[in-house]
């Protein structure tokens, strides 16, 4: 156990994290993380609002629709990287736990009156990802709690709904951390326990913990804030355009439009990139990347991939060698190991689209 974000946080259980992610790859994890922090946003011209400080389309978002997207600083810089899900009339947002508190803090002081923003202290949140998850999902008595609900097995990538069980109102919504099919579910902490244990009497099913979460999203080149995103870098150079909504781009008003359209058009002076390391040691944050004589990046994640049976990482690079296949070396301990710059993901993803 490990202190993360106010909470004590499972690193791994039992069989250790190597097999936690494996097992995840090929079966069912379920992973506590409730330290993400929830929030609800209603009221008339709630998605308008948002609009004003993330480059995301809100005011296009269908019901059960989710969308990921970027909390800007007001020069474009990235405060947080979070999820937002269109329930009925409501917006529920899912941000990262070591800046729920910042961010909360950012959204109030721009509240416009007529406009509830709230803290769902009082739910948990766990993640049931891996490719039988579906299967294990489906086996309980869930009931979808509108007409316009599928059941949850046939829920698509990036689709939720408000489904029941055994009398207790859960959100779900088919997404995740890993790369892999899978599932992440807000339930009333009061009923958390319960649920976690009957996803858990399942064979199919292991609990995980965070150092497998990190190696799994790292193959899937899935960014961590505080890591690969901070108010360093703005969402061009971070690898995350897409979530500039195609509208936003032609019509702006988010925080530092005028800097991330500019790169956009432009291109940025560096780039997230991919790198594939010879040998089997690893490159972890900070280690420095060099062509030649020069240095030109720095690594954000990094770590051995079990899945891929190499060491991989992320990193920032001059924009000059940022292109895939491009060979650099990266600083280990005063050693120089050979990597090449790859395309990401490491792993192919397995979404349900």
């Amino acid at each position: 156990m490990v202190p993360f974000a106010g909470y004590a946080m499972p690193l791994h259980y039992a069989e250790g994290v190597m097999a936690e992610h494996l097992w995840t790859r090929a079966h069912a994890g379920l992973f506590d993380v409730s330290h993400m922090g929830q929030i609800l946003l209603e009221g008339e011209g709630a998605a308008a609002w948002l609009e004003t400080l993330c480059p995301g389309d809100f005011l296009g978002l269908q019901p059960h629709a989710m969308r990921y997207t970027l909390l800007l600083a007001d020069d474009g810089g990235i405060l947080d990287d979070l999820m937002v899900t269109r329930t009925g009339h409501a917006l529920h947002l899912v941000v990262n736990g070591a800046t729920k508190e910042a961010d909360l803090a950012h959204m109030r002081a721009r509240l416009p009156l007529g406009l509830a923003l709230t803290h769902m202290a009082d739910h948990a949140l766990l993640a049931l990802q891996g490719p039988e998850a579906v299967a294990v999902l489906s086996r309980l008595p869930l009931e979808p709690e509108s007409s316009d609900l599928p059941p949850v097995e046939a829920l698509r990538f990036m689709r939720s709904g408000r489904y029941s069980w055994q009398g207790t109102r859960l959100g779900i919504s088919r997404s995740g951390y890993t790369g892999e099919d899978g599932f992440e579910i807000s339930v009333p902490a009061a009923a958390a326990e319960a649920l976690a244990e009957a996803l858990l009497a399942d064979t199919r099913v292991k609990p995980i913990g965070l150092g497998a979460r990190d190696s799994l999203r790292l193959e899937a080149g899935l960014p961590l804030y505080g890591h690969d995103l901070s108010p360093e870098h703005e969402p061009v150079e971070a690898g995350l355009a897409f979530a500039i909504s195609k509208r936003r781009k032609l019509e702006g008003g988010f925080p530092g439009a005028e800097r991330i359209l500019t790169a956009l058009l432009d291109g940025p002076a560096r780039k997230r990139v991919g790198l594939r390391l010879e040998g089997r040691q690893p490159a972890r944050e900070g280690a420095t990347i060099h062509a030649g004589d020069a240095q030109v990046g720095v690594v954000t994640s990094g770590g051995f991939a079990p899945s891929v049976g190499a060491p991989v990482a992320m990193g920032y690079v001059a924009a000059a060698h940022a292109a895939d296949g491009t060979r650099l070396e990266i600083e280990v301990r005063g050693r120089r190991l050979p990597a090449t710059v790859c395309p990401m993901p490491f792993w192919q993803k397995t979404y349900v689209r």
